[in-house]
């Protein structure tokens, strides 16, 4: 059997790639929307994709489930649990639905479903059997279920998808869950979670690749819980302190369940020129995203141009800047070369930004301008109508600015009548460092707002003489 996990850096997320050596057959699990990692490995292997399935209808991504089988021929498989709120859409009628203890054979591989819902209702964890090895399962693929050293959360469905006290329920079906399902299986089960360190998940996923069920059992935070049969211990522990859900959460969660548009071939980007684009940004007919670090926009920057600082976290960033359901006009992409603006875009359809056209390769001739800034010492002489955080709300309560209003860099786009209006003045941003800062404020520019961003942000200012930051 081969088990290869293709980890995404930026969105922190794993597919899961199971081929049968014997049969040249194999299964993807939980693929994004940029296929041609999965279809490399096979011909490497000299595998056929004959199957594609995912864990559960996710938030921080959208699925390359219907991509790949479009692409392969290979049958998909999706969840039927959770009741008719969570029964996938028309664009899945021809998958096939699995109910707890459906079975996937690929040669001697088997592949069983099991229903394990709490992070939402319909999620589903893969126990994996190597035939050739075993007959009984000897690794486990749980999703958003179990991390390292973390669950996933249960309170999504309110934060991101318009639910309302579901996180409740959601944490004692995950309760049931471990108690029912996980910890029935043998300690040296390998466990393979869809997430790693970084993700938005979960509150503390560990940054190993993979765990057991044993250790999990003896060492995470919620054994203990699980041992006293105390669920409303459990419950408090795990809803305490989640971060903030981006905004562009509710947007995956519907578009998965429906069916992501497929992307096909991706068209040639263009190459534009300095003359060319000036007439189109002159009309406000395309949008430029500044891919340099802050400290070069600073420097000089187009006027309503989005800062997306690299390709490392291109899906992550841009998810906060660009909303595909009202914004629809084509993206040029600052970038050294093709290779690089390509990369950005397979990053940028991973979160459902699907407009990019082209690419520049140098701002030269084209009209800069310099994005506000004030120095920490000088910030109490801005004349202002919001002091603005956008760090997360688990960073706020750890320390802020006096007089500061927390407003996550994920949520500002989505959260414009939480703002005073653009005409009523500046409004100062800051973030930890500086560069979540310049993409959000990058973001509120282009809606008109005047913004001046807190040079060097909360770690300028606390470094202070004087300072003395508020905390709760």
């Amino acid at each position: 059997m081969l088990l290869e996990r293709i980890y995404d850096e930026d969105l922190a997320q794993a597919s899961y790639f199971i081929g049968c050596q014997a049969k040249g057959e194999a299964i993807v699990v939980d693929p994004r929307r940029d296929i041609d990692v999965y279809l490399s490995l096979a011909a490497k292997q000299g595998m056929r994709i004959v199957a594609v399935t995912e864990t559960h209808i996710h938030a921080d991504y959208l699925s390359g489930t219907r991509e790949l089988a479009a692409a392969t021929g290979a049958t998909m498989y999706v969840s039927d649990e959770g009741g008719p709120d969570w029964t996938y859409g028309a664009d899945f009628d021809d998958a096939v639905r699995m109910k707890h203890g459906h079975t996937i054979t690929l040669g001697n591989i088997s592949i069983e479903a099991i229903h394990t819902p709490g992070h939402t209702p319909e999620h589903m964890s893969f126990l994996v059997t190597d035939g050739a090895q075993s007959a009984e399962p000897g690794f486990m693929l749980t999703g958003d279920f179990v991390f390292v050293g973390d669950l996933g959360r249960p309170d999504l469905l309110d934060e991101a998808a318009g639910f309302v006290d579901t996180r409740f329920a959601g944490a004692e079906q995950l309760f049931a869950s471990l108690r029912d399902q996980f910890l029935t299986l043998p300690d040296y089960v390998q466990v393979h979670p869809a997430h790693g360190s970084g993700s938005a998940c979960g509150k503390a996923l560990g940054a190993i690749a993979a765990t057991t069920v044993g250790y999990e059992r003896n060492f995470s935070w919620w054994g203990k819980y699980l041992k006293n049969d105390d669920m409303q211990g459990f419950v408090d522990e795990l809803l305490n302190g989640q971060p903030d859900a981006h905004a562009y959460f509710g947007r995956m969660k519907l578009q998965n369940k429906v069916g992501p548009a497929l992307l096909g071939e991706n068209a040639a980007l263009t190459e534009f020129t300095a003359d060319e684009l000036r007439p189109l940004l002159a009309d406000d007919s395309v949008i430029l995203v500044d891919t340099r670090h802050n400290s070069q926009v600073h420097e000089g920057t187009v006027s309503r141009s989005l800062n997306i600082p690299g390709v490392a976290k291109a899906a992550s960033y841009g998810a906060w800047v660009v909303n595909p359901e009202v914004e629809q006009r084509p993206i040029v992409l600052l970038a050294e070369s093709l290779d690089e603006a390509q990369a950005m875009r397979d990053h940028l359809v991973r979160v459902g930004i699907d407009t990019v056209r082209g690419y520049i390769t140098s701002l030269d001739g084209l009209e800069l301008v310099r994005p506000a800034l004030v120095d920490p010492a000088a910030l109490e002489s801005v004349e202002r109508v919001l002091l603005l955080d956008v760090r997360n709300k688990t960073e706020y309560a750890g320390g802020h600015l006096p007089g500061a209003e927390q407003l996550s860099g994920g949520r500002v786009l989505w959260s414009l009548d939480q703002l005073p209006a653009p005409s009523a003045g500046t409004i100062v941003t800051y973030c930890q460092s500086g560069v979540r800062n310049s993409v959000a404020a990058s973001a509120l520019r282009r809606e008109g707002y005047d913004v001046t961003e807190l040079d060097g942000s909360y770690l300028a200012w606390a470094a202070l003489p004087g300072s003395v930051p508020v905390r709760g």
